[in-house]
């Protein structure tokens, strides 16, 4: 059985997106594994105590493990009776959680929001995990409790149907509502929906019919009309089309959508970063 797999660091966003990984473990019926990157011993670091400290009470190894088990004390607070487990890596983070990410259902960081382009958890975890991970990416910001509506920012141009699974899915698992949302240049006065004529959602119902689904053709700047849109969500779920211009835009590049970049830097709940094809 694939874990839930969660990144942590010594932040309290990295807390933040352990709670949120034991809440959606509790969901799908997964067990949850924190992995923390310890890169130091590679490095030739001296890991022990320093000269005259007591045994085991200092130390970069000390830290780390100190770091995992504030994390596993957490899940098990948020989630009492989950099966949990930790394990602290001899690699760098994104290193470390991109290996697991190949037996995970699904992989959790978080973000401290620093600076304009959104620091993340483990520095530059997320954006590798979500140029490279074979699995869904969360990125933990804002609440991390599963009220709100399941915002969905959709794209005619290409194969819709990995958000559409995912959202559905997660929305069945926390009784909250899907919302569809279609943004198209313009005014930013909200239109009669008029979802691009191939996203046919009768089979989708079918599959969740305890899903309540609305849909909104939405006009304005795509970013961040979607942030709005998703201000009261419980997560805002977003396709990354090509992993080489994703990766540009977590190091800042302008030349990914200004819907991904404002989804990353300014959602005020965690985002579902999802792959799909072109």
């Amino acid at each position: 059985m694939s874990p839930v797999i969660v990144g942590v660091d010594d932040s309290e966003a990295g807390l933040r997106a352990v709670e949120w990984a034991a809440g959606e473990a509790v969901r799908r019926r997964l067990p949850l594994e924190i992995v923390h990157g310890f890169s130091w011993p590679r490095l030739g670091v001296p890991l022990g105590p320093a000269p005259g400290a007591p045994a085991g009470q200092g130390g970069l190894r000390h830290a780390a493990e100190r770091i995992v088990a504030t994390a596993l004390d957490r899940a098990q607070a948020v989630a009492p009776g989950l099966d949990v487990t930790a394990a602290m890596m001899e690699q760098a983070p994104a290193s470390a959680l991109l290996r697991r990410s190949h037996h995970a259902e699904l992989l959790v960081v978080g973000s401290r929001g620093l600076g304009k382009i959104g620091g993340l958890v483990l520095e530059s975890v997320g954006a590798e995990l979500a140029t490279r991970a074979p699995c869904p990416v969360v990125v933990v910001r804002g609440s991390v409790t599963p009220r709100g509506p399941v915002v969905v920012g959709m794209d005619d141009r290409h194969d819709n149907d990995a958000l559409i699974a995912f959202a559905f899915a997660h929305a069945a698992r926390t009784a909250n509502v899907v919302t569809f949302a279609h943004v198209s240049g313009g005014s930013t006065s909200p239109t009669k929906p008029t979802l691009p004529a191939h996203l046919l959602l009768s089979s989708w119902y079918e599959r969740f019919p305890e899903v309540a689904v609305v849909q909104e053709d939405l006009t304005g700047r795509p970013g961040r009309t979607l942030v709005r849109t998703a201000q009261q969500a419980s997560l805002l779920v977003v396709g990354s089309r090509h992993h080489s211009e994703f990766g540009a835009l977590m190091k800042g590049s302008v030349s990914q959508t200004a819907l991904h970049q404002a989804a990353l830097h300014q959602a005020a709940c965690p985002v579902a970063i999802i792959s799909l094809h072109p």
